[in-house]
């Protein structure tokens, strides 16, 4: 697995965390989390799907994903997890199906579903179209997005607001290490120094007791 474990693992429990203070304050909507996530980089995204039904569980949820070259789930009890690739080898979609036995997310509740994707799209903000599935068979779309006046839909779109690659935390990292490296090749350069100096003394005081030594 090349980078895909780098950050966004450190990030799951952050993520879901905030996911869980965000359900008693948002709209009940489809919502997607992922501090952190950077453009073109590896995350753990969190999807909170609330239950809107007074009557109905939710049974089934999918996700369409912006065609990326690495999905993982993680284990969710009660929950069976099916990926789908197109033609490319790119995964589009992943699908959460409540298992036999399993009620799935009962009215007044909520539930959240992690999954771990490599590269995020290099642009200011991906989306995620969701498709919530009832018991009753009720089927509710979230692909809705702002009107011209910037009012929010009935349906919203989960999407996500990605930093830049090479954002300030970035550039931050790299001019620390190389003024790290520079400080230390100054060391060694002085250190160096020094030493070429006590090596000329040492010559010379040598030199001098040879010469001593033949006078006497």
């Amino acid at each position: 697995m090349p980078t895909v474990i780098s950050r966004a693992l450190i990030a799951t429990g952050a993520a879901a965390g905030l996911a869980l203070l965000a359900a008693g304050t948002a709209a009940a909507h489809v919502e997607v989390t992922s501090p952190g996530a950077h453009q073109g980089d590896d995350a753990v995204l969190t999807f909170r799907v609330p239950d809107e039904s007074e009557t109905a569980s939710t049974t089934k949820l999918s996700i369409t994903l912006p065609n990326v070259d690495e999905a993982y789930t993680q284990p969710l009890a009660g929950w069976t997890p099916t990926l789908t690739k197109n033609d490319k080898n790119q995964y589009t979609t992943v699908t959460w199906t409540a298992d036999p036995g399993n009620a799935g997310i009962s009215p007044g509740q909520f539930q959240l579903f992690p999954v771990l994707v490599a590269p995020l799209p290099k642009q200011d903000r991906a989306t995620f179209p969701a498709v919530q599935t009832y018991s009753d068979g009720k089927i509710v779309t979230w692909n809705q997005q702002p009107g011209p006046d910037g009012k929010e839909p009935e349906n919203p779109t989960p999407s996500l607001t990605l930093a830049a690659a090479d954002s300030d935390d970035d550039m931050a990292g790299m001019t620390s290490n190389t003024k790290s490296a520079s400080e230390t090749d100054n060391t060694a350069r002085w250190l160096g120094g020094v030493g070429l100096v006590l090596g000329a003394l040492g010559a010379a005081f040598g030199l001098g007791a040879i010469v001593r030594g033949r006078r006497a």
